[in-house]
Parts: structure tokens; sequence; C-alpha cells
């Protein structure tokens, strides 16, 4: 199998270490920053903007791109693409879990039993989902977060690094989880929540795919 990776900033560097850690050929990369075109991300060459990855409709593909958001409007863009799913070999997941396409697991993740984990979303590095969680489409869970048992976060939600949410809450979609956040009570949709306890701090706009 060979795999092309959409998405050349930082986040892409993981994603390729981790295609490259697994022995899974990359046929490339693409990304519509200029100063990208040309250059490699560990040793592999960004080929050019996202347009001509898109003549490549049926290929094999990951997006390396860490904002949910613009995940989301590339697998809208690019919907002609086989997503694969990648799980790093130092990651743990048990084989009851069920992991989305394009959903990528990063080195020292442990997913425990029954958790079911939508379409590309990221399970990031050292990140802990205990069982019976789940977790909808282009949900991030960065760094060093631990989710307890039996949690729910909601399509786009975002748990910054080294965020914990209690077993049982449910986080609404397109919410985010600041930093070092813990949550223990239930998150209503598009809500920044932040502190110990996370409180709400704001309200997000919909997306634009949401407006009338």
């Amino acid at each position: 199998m060979r795999v092309y990776v959409f998405g050349a900033g930082g986040h892409s560097e993981v994603v390729v270490g981790t295609l490259l850690d697994l022995d899974i050929a990359t046929g490339g990369l693409f990304d519509d920053q200029p100063y990208t075109w040309g250059k490699e991300v560990l040793g592999v060459k960004v080929l050019g903007p996202i347009v001509d990855g898109a003549k490549l409709n049926g290929e094999v593909g990951i997006i390396a791109v860490g904002d949910n958001a613009s995940r989301l409007e590339l697998a809208h863009k690019l919907s002609g693409w086989n997503w694969t799913t990648i799980v790093h070999p130092k990651a743990w997941v048990h084989s009851s879990v069920q992991l989305g396409p394009g959903t990528v697991v990063c080195a020292g993740a442990i997913i425990q039993p029954n958790v079911h984990v939508g379409s590309h979303c990221i399970i990031n590095t050292g990140a802990t989902i205990d069982h019976d969680c789940v977790l909808g489409n282009f949900v991030h869970v960065a760094p060093g977060v631990h989710l307890g048992g039996n949690v729910f976060l909601g399509e786009g939600t975002l748990a910054g690094i080294g965020g914990i949410v209690m077993p049982g809450k449910r986080i609404g979609e397109w919410s985010l989880i600041g930093a070092g956040g813990v949550v223990v009570k239930d998150v209503p949709a598009r809500s920044v929540v932040a502190g110990v306890p996370a409180k709400i701090i704001n309200k997000l706009t919909p997306l634009k795919e949401d407006l009338p």
C-alpha cells in the first residue's frame, strides 16, 4: 500500500513518522502553501498543492492537519479518496476498538475496550481513552489528554493538551477544552471550557457548512 499525505505542517511530521515506523510506503505530500512545494518532510517530498492531489482520486490517503475544521473541509473536497487508518506500533489499542477511516493514533496512546472513534480523528501522543467512550468524527484528543470511561465527545471537539474529562461526561459538538482543563460536568455544543474545574468561558460560532 502507498499512502499520500495531505498537509505539510507540523502534524505531518507525526503522520509521516508513523507511516515510516509502520513500514508503509508514502507516495508524497500535498499542501497549499507554496513555500512547502519541493521540500521534504522526513525524507518524503511535498509534490504540490491540494488540487494536484485531488487529481489522483481513488488513491489511498490520510489528512495530516491538526485543525478539526480544516480536516473536515479537506475531507469534503477529496471525497473520492480511500482514507486509511494508521496506528503507531507503540500505541496500544484493544481489539474491540472501532476506528473510523482517516483516523490517526499516535505513539504512546492507549485506547481501552469498546471505544468507538469516528472518521478523521487524531488520538495524539500519550493520550488515554478508557472503556466505552464514543468520539465523533473530526475529533482531536491532544497529547496527554485523559478521558474516563463512557465519555462522549461530539463531532469536531478539541480536547486540549493535558485535559481531563471525568467518566460519563458528554461534550457537545465543536467544543474546545482548554489545555489542562478538568471537565466534571456535561458541556453544551460549541462551548469553550477551561480551568479546574472547567467552566464555560466562550461560545463558538457555527461552521460555514451549518449557516443558512
